[in-house]
């Protein structure tokens, strides 16, 4: 976490160069570290990350004609309400003209904003809300999820079914990738519910629930898999701390998991040559088996849920095996780490301590 903050100008002389999804990761491995060790800086790096984040990734781009913040206001309201225009997913090139033809391969290096990012930093600052007990992180987290969910939730027709599309643009003017993501709904219900405070995002939560319903999360993909056992974690939680009432939801998850292991086991992914992997994608099966390590069993959780969460436990050897293997200096020196550097770097740490990200 130190190389990665010199590389990424957090801390040092480079500049700043700021991505939503690992920097969400970061801001809660940080967190860990002050929990680990007490010492302020930790914190203090977590805090300066939110903040650059919010003054880069808040804002438009320098290589863009506009100027300010992405939501339009200006600067001391912005100030005070940094999310509220949503958050650039930080990519190399700038986001697609309207007068350019969409091309898969290079939609993948340009900005503009994802969803699933912007999840992920809403439970970075819930976290962050969590050690500070400051409520400001959380009105930012909240006025993220109602911005994101009013402008990514999209439907072809006046009445007709809705979805939430993978990627907007800046601005979220416009729909630059209209497909939904495998999980877009599960982390649009779980980030909503865990901030949700009395009544607050209670029209967001219902619509979340209505994408879930006919959702399919089985997967083969091991980033996918990880963010389904998270998700059980986070979901237990606040089922036996919160008494959510998800408990069908957490069935439906739990069986989509042991699916979705036994189809990865089975291919044997892990055994694959270095060059041919992604380590970013197999530490999140890593967090994921490390979260469900955390998962208490309570009758409060359904009927078989207890027995099937256990079931999952057997897979947590992966863990390690992943955990190992790309803390070996040797495979972090091919190009399939060094092409992802900050990535990789940032979701071992999380594997290696996931209480930052994963909460008490």
């Amino acid at each position: 976490m130190d190389e990665f903050a010199v590389a990424t100008g957090l801390t040092g002389t480079a500049p700043p160069r700021r991505y939503l999804w690992t920097d969400a990761f970061a801001v809660c491995n940080f967190l860990g570290m002050y929990r680990e060790s007490g010492e302020d800086n930790d914190l203090d790096l977590a805090l300066q990350l939110v903040d650059q984040v919010h003054h880069i990734l808040g804002r438009h781009r320098q290589d863009d004609s506009r100027q300010g913040w992405i939501s339009g206001l200006a600067e001391e309201e912005g100030e005070r309400h940094p999310t509220r225009g949503g958050l650039r997913i930080g990519k190399e090139f700038p986001e697609r003209r309207t007068h350019e033809s969409f091309e898969a391969r290079v939609e993948w290096d340009r900005d503009g904003q994802y969803f699933h990012y912007l999840t992920q930093w809403m439970h970075a600052l819930h976290r962050v809300g969590q050690e500070m007990g400051q409520p400001v992180f959380h009105q930012w987290a909240v006025e993220l999820a109602q911005t994101a969910h009013a402008r990514f939730t999209w439907s072809d027709s006046p009445g007709g079914p809705q979805r939430l599309v993978w990627k907007m643009s800046i601005d979220l003017g416009r729909v630059l990738v209209p497909s939904m993501g495998q999980h877009d709904s599960l982390d649009a219900l779980l980030a909503y519910l865990e901030l949700r405070p009395g009544t607050i995002l209670d029209s967001e939560i219902c619509e979340a629930r209505a994408l879930c319903a006919d959702a399919q999360w089985e997967t083969d993909d091991a980033l996918g898999i990880g963010a389904l056992l998270t998700g059980i974690s986070r979901l237990a939680h606040m089922i036996t701390r919160y008494r959510t009432p998800e408990a069908a939801l957490m069935a439906r998850l739990v069986a989509a998991a042991r699916v979705s292991l036994d189809a990865y086991t089975h291919a044997d992914a892990l055994a694959a040559r270095v060059e041919s992997r992604l380590a970013f994608r197999e530490l999140g099966l890593a967090i994921g088996l490390h979260a469900i390590d955390r998962v208490e069993p309570s009758p409060m959780l359904g009927e078989g849920v207890n027995e099937a969460i256990e079931a999952l436990s057997y897979h947590r050897p992966l863990s390690s095996r992943i955990d190992a293997f790309w803390s070996a200096p040797a495979h972090r020196q091919s190009h399939s780490w060094t092409a992802h550097r900050d990535i990789n770097s940032v979701m071992l740490a999380t594997s290696l301590l996931p209480g930052g990200y994963l909460g008490s």
